[in-house]
């Protein structure tokens, strides 16, 4: 399956802002964590992303380049805003589209694994002629995350752990969707640990200087001796030597104190 991955907006062109954020920003960590896991953890996953990092792309460029590439899916990731006021989970379909139409029944898997995990208000399923739905050669899906300038999805926007999640329930719903097979996953996994913090926020900064450097990161909550603990990881491997090669990457990016664990 050939995924063309869109984190929305980018570069000056900032998208929704609410509560000291920018969408363009909540789109790319999620699209970036997408991609990750969804290569890691199913075969035949395939992803192209029309934007890696704070970059400006026009709408017809993204399109163009994945009608191009000859992508079977086209995936869009938002976050909404309207006057702090509405909040929720929805998703768009393009409104051409009939409710039995191939594209309408990957939005119903897609739709049920998200709404499940998000813990947002479900806004439902729903039909527009946006460009990127309208333009595409593909089934494609402008998914809209939450309301960056309403309190309770703002605040569940900064947490990195529901990014993590919100990117799974994305990479379940399209292994779904797809019937992608899983990769076997090996007795032990290393996992790169770049720090862990009693402050949450010490955390989350930890992270976006992970990510200023190329590497992707998230914040994992975890109880040790009855404390709670926010514990970076910037990556999981099933072989050793991968992830010694990643420890090194971190300790270059200035983490003296990054570690591996087996488990």
């Amino acid at each position: 399956m050939k995924l063309y991955l869109d984190p929305g907006h980018g570069g000056s062109d900032t998208g929704a802002q609410g509560n000291g954020m920018n969408e363009k920003d909540i789109n790319l960590d999620i699209s970036l964590r997408i991609r990750t896991m969804l290569t890691k953890q199913y075969h035949d996953a395939d992803v192209t992303m029309s934007r890696t990092d704070d970059s400006s792309k026009r709408l017809s460029e993204r399109t163009d380049e994945a009608n191009a590439w000859g992508a079977d899916y086209y995936l869009s990731i938002h976050c909404n805003s309207f006057n702090g006021s509405a909040q929720g989970y929805e998703d768009y379909i393009h409104s051409s589209l009939s409710d039995t139409s191939a594209t309408a029944d990957y939005q119903d898997t897609i739709h049920t694994a998200v709404a499940k995990a998000d813990q947002l208000a479900d806004r439902g399923q729903k039909k527009a002629n946006f460009h990127v739905l309208r333009e595409t050669t593909m089934p494609a899906l402008l998914t809209e995350n939450g309301f960056i300038d309403n309190d309770h999805d703002a605040a569940l926007m900064r947490d990195s752990s529901w990014r993590h999640d919100v990117a799974q329930a994305h990479v379940t719903g399209l292994a779904n969707a797809f019937h992608l097979k899983p990769r076997k996953t090996s007795k032990t996994l290393y996992k790169v640990i770049a720090g862990s913090f009693k402050d949450n926020q010490n955390a989350e900064n930890r992270v976006y200087h992970l990510q200023s450097e190329g590497m992707d990161a998230f914040v994992e909550a975890v109880t040790i001796s009855g404390e709670r603990w926010y514990r970076v990881q910037a990556g999981a491997f099933s072989n050793r030597e991968n992830a010694e090669r990643q420890l090194e990457k971190v300790k270059n990016a200035g983490i003296a104190d990054a570690f591996i664990t087996a488990e």
